[in-house]
């Protein structure tokens, strides 16, 4: 087993489920202490009990990323729990889609923009205070989508235009902080095996049949292919990798 983040300490958030999960169970893999962050405490606490069963060591810690108070308290429990801040992941976030357009509701549209953008922007300040402190700076990687700055589709213009959004701002959060000894990038994911890769009313296997006819790849990703692309960009064997974005969607916005 790899031991790459033994020592670090590891904040995830949108911890509960999908690739939250898998990102926080593939750190605590490879030796590091994880905090296990999200709304909500019951799947966050699964979560830190799936890592226990496994030899892990991980905290569960309820947040909600829009308020900034919210989110400076989750570092500063982080750094009090474990002793620093050494990479973060930035996973939280929510889809509201299935309208052109025209026919998106304000509602979906802000709290698209709160959770998705406002979201990671209080995360990367919070986050970017207490690492820059730190005379081992840090890597701090933000979770996009293959929706966005690499390819549209119909139906989900404000998920698209946010986590297009996501993208540049993790270039520039990089290009401003490299000098602090904080590695910015992000990981854009296509479709994986989540719930929230499935269209309304379609079981996993439609899923699974609509993605073997449209995807190069002929599948959805793993959640855990996912969290290896995360740990490569989020470890020291990217230590050059400054503003990147990794898409890893089974070649569909090639």
């Amino acid at each position: 087993m790899d031991a790459r983040f033994t020592g670090r300490t590891v904040l995830v958030t949108g911890a509960g489920s999908g690739i939250g999960r898998a990102v926080s169970l593939a750190f605590a893999a490879e030796g590091a202490s994880v905090v296990a962050a999200g709304r909500t405490a019951a799947p966050l606490d699964e979560t830190v009990a799936l890592i226990g069963k496994e030899g892990g060591t991980a905290a569960a810690f309820t947040a909600d990323v829009t308020p900034s108070a919210d989110v400076r308290a989750l570092v500063r429990r982080t750094v009090e729990h474990f002793g620093s801040l050494d990479v973060a992941v930035n996973n939280a976030g929510i889809f509201r889609g299935g309208a052109p357009l025209a026919d998106l509701p304000e509602e979906d549209w802000r709290a698209l923009l709160d959770s998705n953008v406002t979201g990671v922007l209080l995360s990367l300040q919070a986050e970017i205070a207490r690492m820059r402190e730190q005379p081992t700076g840090g890597a701090i990687v933000n979770i996009a989508s293959n929706l966005g700055a690499h390819m549209r589709v119909p139906g989900a213009a404000g998920y698209i235009a946010t986590k297009a959004a996501v993208s540049a701002l993790t270039r520039a959060a990089a290009l401003d902080h490299i000098a602090d000894g904080i590695r910015i990038n992000a990981v854009s994911p296509g479709a994986s095996a989540t719930t929230m890769s499935l269209r309304p009313g379609e079981t996993e296997a439609d899923r699974d049949a609509r993605t073997a006819a449209s995807s190069p790849l002929g599948r959805v990703s793993s959640t855990a292919e996912i969290a290896a692309a995360v740990l490569y960009v989020a470890s020291p064997d990217a230590a050059s990798m400054v503003g990147a974005d990794l898409v890893v969607d089974g070649g569909n916005a090639a």
